[in-house]
């Protein structure tokens, strides 16, 4: 049902609901239900409820006919009395006012004192804009919203007459208001500043003064409770308050802007052409998925290079221009060499961050949950857990419209794969308002999980082959035409390339960008006998760009980089590389000499923003498992073993008292800016992942050393004499949820591994001292010295680091001998429930 809305000057008094019709809004008083589809409006009933002294009741005749006139089924006005003594409708009304105008098909603004009745002398135009931008419209502080939320408004004058829509008369309202044209097309309001939204409503005004505050709750997607009599300024207090906490929490479930990986990986591919996904737009299964409403789950499944990833980066764009605007459309790009986003957990991250990001008022199903425990919610052990039953209740939400939700590389998700197919099969069941798009490998296990889906498509990129193979040849033209510009190929030269790969492809996307990236690095000359280095297939691919590494003066050092990325939790920098391997040492300020290092392993790894990337999973997963003896002729666990030590010894030189020489102990977090040179480049990575590469090598019964754990030995020392630094360096990474993770699994280890006593208790000290101390710590990276203070008088962390406690402190607080059975203390239980 498409649902108008209607606003003016007047004000009205108005009895009746429509608490009959779901649809209608519950605080859209009104005294009759109108429709379009009525012939007639008996107005003499209306005059009694209304008063034909009213301005309201014109307000409310031309709205009837104007509906009446655009083929709209309903309208309501937005003018009307609620009891102000009912709270709760009262607070209904206000906080889902803002939502009802998105929702509205268009809205309607009769402007009762502007006029076009009066003709310019000598024209046939009349003198209306002038009292448009001195109309009381613009002042007033509830119409802001009227004029945001609604994809269409029209204005008309005093004589009903239509004067433009928002689009159309922008800059007039852009220099009347001085809100920004991108905020009055539509953009997301949560991406201007806190401040600049607020100075919206500077110059209007309310009859209430607390108002000027209810009005904005829609603009910034919070909700409060209106306390009408508690004066302005603790109303602004409360909405401050308010949009802290949605901040916080948003910041929170960030852990990747699937829109920055899109782009990413776009480019990290040459571009998105448009021939090469276009087909799908066409095809059966595709079609039934997007016009059937019981097609709710397509599953796109192909073989490696496909380019089944381009082809939702395709699919994802044509429904961003397509869809309505009440609908959004949220992503997520698996990438199994990146253990950030290679989890079930990380993809409902990623999920909700863009569905609340496009409507704020969805972060109401998670703030109830994040007030009370914080960032752990998204990071502890039942993050899953939590985030699956927000998701569901996030989907089933009645003021979600249509929603496409898309996966890529479900075959990339690596930790808890089947819970998510589980998730995704019962919330397409659930609701017939999300429709899913997947894709993965021609895995049996995802398939037998989607089996179980109502209303499935499934579309196989090896049954539609020929689709993909005139999509390959339109690929394989354009790089060829490219190539052929910027080599100079002559005619006979360039037909033989696109024979070459015509002929070879394969339908395989990847298997051509890499045979057009090597060729874009040889010389033209004798091309078409140096094409038959490439053989079809992408495993021989690669094997041939292996083989001539293993004959290539640099081929140790080639092997120890791509074992390094192979072994890697996530992507790792340049810089960061250098802390990992001996042979790039004192290289961490010459990026450009890594790099060239890096691209001596020819096109298997690519370097996007300063990161080192595997050009795509299949390069990995030939490595461990196609030619593992080769790039681990020693064993992967030694590896881990070699990146462990290399992170300890580059943290040990480098880690210090305030790195980044704050001076003040309180600087917040956020407020801190990265020194250049930034001495900490080279040493996230190892901050982070130095005690997985350790659990890592141990594993390996054979390959253990136990002095690595005993008393004196390199993780003895290293806890002994740089933890704090290394807490620091972790809150200026944002990672000390990490860094609590770690210590727990560094502890277990040292128990598992029996290591000396004198080993496991600083562990066991220090994992307590990071569990009671993170939330300071977090907040304020230099408070890791002033906690100390705050600890056990016979900690064994106090008492290794008792010359860096805060200097001038005469009475230092009492504390107990030992610590406490409490681990931590949960934020936000402070109150007695």
């Amino acid at each position: 049902m498409r649902l108008l809305q209607c606003d003016g000057i007047g004000r009205c008094r108005l009895t009746e609901t429509f608490s009959s019709n779901e649809t209608i809004p519950p605080y859209a008083i009104l005294s009759h239900t109108w429709g379009a589809e009525d012939n007639e409006v008996n107005f003499d009933d209306l005059k009694k409820d209304t008063g034909t002294d009213k301005p309201g009741y014109e307000k409310i005749q031309f709205c009837v006919e104007q509906a009446r006139q655009d083929g709209l089924d309903y309208f309501w006005i937005d003018t009307c009395c609620i009891n102000k003594d009912n709270k709760a409708e009262l607070s209904k009304a206000i906080n889902s006012m803002f939502r009802w105008y998105q929702n509205a098909a268009r809205c309607y603004v009769y402007l009762s004192d502007v006029s076009t009745a009066k003709q310019k002398a000598n024209s046939d135009t009349c003198e209306w804009e002038s009292a448009f931008r001195r109309s009381k419209w613009f002042t007033r502080g509830w119409t802001l919203q009227e004029l945001l939320a609604p994809r269409v408004v029209e204005f008309f004058s005093q004589q009903r007459k239509r004067l433009g829509d928002k689009g159309s008369l922008m800059r007039q309202i852009h220099e009347i208001t001085a809100i920004p044209e991108a905020a009055l097309r539509g953009g997301l309001l949560s991406r201007f500043h806190v401040s600049d939204r607020l100075s919206w409503m500077e110059d209007r005004r309310t009859t209430r003064e607390e108002d000027k505050v209810y009005s904005l709750l829609g603009i910034f997607g919070v909700h409060i409770a209106p306390f009408y009599g508690e004066g302005v300024g603790r109303a602004f207090d409360r909405l401050r308050d308010e949009i802290k906490k949605l901040e916080e929490c948003t910041r929170d479930l960030h852990v990747t802007d699937p829109r920055r990986d899109k782009a990413r990986i776009e480019e990290t591919k040459g571009g998105l052409l448009e021939d090469s996904y276009h087909w799908i737009l066409e095809n059966p299964d595709f079609r039934r998925w997007q016009g059937e409403p019981q097609g709710r789950l397509l599953w796109i499944k192909g073989d490696p290079g496909k380019g089944k990833t381009m082809l939702l980066c395709g699919i994802i764009n044509e429904l961003s221009k397509s869809m309505a605007e009440t609908s959004l459309l949220s992503y997520f790009f698996c990438q199994a060499t990146d253990s950030r986003i290679n989890n079930a957990t990380a993809v409902l991250r990623g999920l909700l961050f863009m569905l609340v990001s496009q409507q704020p008022s969805l972060i109401s199903h998670l703030r109830e949950k994040h007030d009370h425990i914080g960032k752990a919610l998204f990071e502890d052990a039942n993050a899953w857990v939590a985030l699956s039953e927000i998701f569901a209740s996030v989907v089933q939400d009645p003021s979600l419209e249509v929603t496409y939700l898309v996966i890529d590389a479900l075959d990339e998700c690596v930790t808890d794969l089947s819970k998510l197919l589980d998730l995704i099969v019962k919330t397409s069941s659930a609701s017939s308002r999300v429709k899913w798009i997947m894709s993965s490998r021609n895995w049996p296990n995802i398939e037998e999980r989607l089996e179980r889906a109502e209303d499935q498509v499934r579309l196989s990129l090896e049954l539609n082959a020929d689709s993909v193979s005139a999509a390959v040849r339109s690929y394989i033209k354009h790089k060829v035409s490219r190539l052929a510009q910027d080599k100079k190929y002559s005619d006979q030269t360039e037909q033989a390339v696109l024979d070459y790969l015509y002929t070879n492809a394969n339908d395989t996307f990847l298997w051509v960008a890499l045979v057009c990236q090597n060729l874009e690095k040889m010389s033209r000359f004798n091309i078409i006998k140096k094409l038959e280095v490439f053989p079809p297939g992408l495993n021989s691919l690669y094997n041939r760009m292996v083989q001539q590494i293993n004959t290539s003066d640099d081929a140790e050092l080639c092997k120890r980089i791509l074992a390094t990325v192979a072994v890697v939790y996530r992507p790792v920098t340049l810089q960061g590389l250098t802390s990992l391997i001996e042979d790039l040492d004192g290289l961490a300020e010459n990026p450009d000499s890594v790099k060239e290092m890096v691209d001596l392993c020819g096109s298997l790894l690519t370097i996007r923003g300063g990161t080192i990337y595997f050009v795509h999973q299949s390069v990995k997963d030939f490595l461990l498992k196609e030619i593992i003896d080769v790039i681990f002729p020693s064993g992967r666990e030694v590896v881990h073993y070699t990146v462990f030590s290399r992170s300890l010894l580059a943290m040990s030189n480098a880690l210090r008292q305030d790195v980044y020489s704050l001076g003040a102990s309180g600087c917040p977090v956020e407020q801190i800016e990265h020194p250049k040179p930034d001495p900490l480049v080279a040493l996230r990575y190892p901050c982070i992942y130095w005690v997985d590469h350790l659990y890592d090598w141990s594993s390996n019964s054979f390959l253990y050393d136990a002095g690595v754990l005993a008393s004196g030995g390199i993780v003895d020392v290293f806890m002994r004499k740089k933890y704090l630094y290394w807490l620091e360096a972790m809150s200026l990474c944002k990672s000390m949820s990490k860094g609590v993770v770690s210590m727990a699994k560094l502890e277990a280890l040292t128990e598992k591994q029996v290591a000396t006593s004198s080993t496991i208790q600083v562990v066991r000290d220090a994992r307590r001292f990071i569990m009671y101390h993170k939330s300071a710590i977090e907040s304020s990276p230099l408070q890791a010295y002033s906690a100390l203070l705050f600890s056990p008088t016979r900690s064994i962390i106090r008492a290794l680091f008792e010359d860096k406690e805060p200097k001038g402190i005469i009475i230092k607080p009492g504390m107990q001998e030992q610590w406490s059975n409490c681990l931590s203390t949960l934020e936000g239980h402070s109150d007695s429930r």
